[in-house]
């Protein structure tokens, strides 16, 4: 894509693209600068970060629309392209990279097909990713047509209006991701001791990215809090990032937890048994219809719905016996299935666990969720350059 010339401005081709509940910018890597500080501030200008509302960027103001794909064609025998992913901070000046997103990865494979990194096959592409933050392959599989990936359809996920075309992402190869362990302390349960004395019940699991559960009962939670209410809460949001900060410290993410305020990884998702609620939309939800509740935080925001790689991490979890999510799940876990109950619906996700001689060493035969994606812009993103 040629570019009008702008002398105070550099101009970088990128797509906009919805995947699942998320939105973020789509780069070929050979398009922005090498891994370092002139990459990220290239990411940092495109979104307008820092600035709480990302007024002179193409960020949303939240941390579901202030993410980055870098996207270019692998170079590994079992991979068609590999995939890194950015979070890009609202109010503070940084760019995460620490581990990856699951709706953001639902849309690697529509826009490698799309962009031509990857040979469109009729009526179902599939499209194996390695993803660069984690050291993990995914498996992506698209419908395709015209040698495009398919936009129309009737699937619908929660937290997106209408349906469009399936696309169903594999996770069963992304256990451990960041630590190599399914239960990265080796127990099912820890306790994390807080500087104010109390001390919290909280399980520690690793898939797609590492997560530390905690039951919403011991914050003094019922479970049903939506994000408004959850991020108005300064003191149960250091709390939570305390926990975060000591749980990445333990399972070494960060040598010494007073250097990370409010950490994007592990995410913290709070959970409880199924019961009514009603989301942000004003919709009733039915514990029938659910398995659990849970509320994911990162970076000091709760999500709005429910980060693809949090499903998985809590799917696995909630299939290794005496886990805080397992106990939130009571024998609901003999299914093929878990039903999370999240701020904007339900979403269900597949799961079928292979136990082990120890918790530790379940297997996963299916470990996946279904996801839509759409390509909502193609085009130009200006960056100033009077701070290159």
């Amino acid at each position: 894509m040629t570019a009008p010339s702008q002398p105070e401005q550099t101009a970088v081709p990128c797509v906009l693209m919805r995947g699942g509940t998320s939105k973020a910018l789509f780069f070929h890597e050979a398009d922005v600068p090498p891994a370092g500080p002139a990459r990220d501030r290239l990411l940092k200008r495109a979104m307008g970060t820092p600035d709480v509302m990302q007024i002179d960027g193409l960020g949303g103001s939240r941390a579901v629309t202030s993410k980055v794909a870098i996207i270019r064609r692998s170079a590994r025998p079992d991979a068609d392209v590999d995939y890194t992913f950015a979070q890009v901070d609202i109010d503070r000046d940084q760019v995460g990279y620490d581990g990856n997103c699951g709706n953001i990865s639902s849309g690697v494979a529509p826009f490698s097909i799309d962009e031509g990194l990857v040979d469109a096959v009729e009526p179902v592409t599939t499209v194996r990713i390695y993803n660069t933050n984690t050291d993990k392959l995914l498996v992506s599989r698209v419908q395709v047509q015209g040698g495009k990936a398919r936009v129309l359809g009737n699937c619908a996920i929660a937290g997106v209006p209408g349906t469009g075309a399936e696309i169903l992402m594999d996770y069963c190869g992304t256990v451990g991701a960041k630590t190599g362990k399914l239960l990265p302390t080796g127990n099912r349960v820890d306790t994390v001791t807080l500087e104010d004395g109390r001390r919290i019940e909280v399980t520690v699991c690793d898939t797609a990215n590492p997560c530390v559960f905690i039951a919403a009962a011991s914050l003094g939670l019922s479970g049903s809090e939506l994000p408004q209410a959850i991020a108005a809460d300064a003191g149960l949001i250091e709390t939570i990032g305390e926990i975060q900060s000591k749980v990445g410290q333990q399972i070494g993410l960060y040598k010494d937890w007073r250097d990370v305020h409010l950490p994007g990884l592990p995410l913290a998702v709070l959970v409880a048994p199924p019961a009514d609620f009603t989301d942000m939309n004003g919709a009733a939800q039915n514990a029938a219809d659910m398995d659990l509740r849970a509320r994911l935080v990162f970076i000091g925001q709760c999500h709005e719905s429910m980060a693809g790689t949090g499903s998985m991490c809590t799917a696995a979890a909630s299939r290794v016996p005496g886990t805080l999510v397992n106990r939130a799940v009571g024998a609901r876990a003999a299914t093929g299935t878990l039903r999370i109950g999240h701020p904007l619906g339900v979403m269900e996700v597949k799961v079928v666990a292979q136990p082990g001689v120890d918790p530790a060493q379940t297997t996963f035969l299916a470990l996946g969720l279904t996801r839509t994606a759409r390509r909502l812009m193609a085009g130009i993103v200006y960056v100033p350059n009077d701070d290159a």
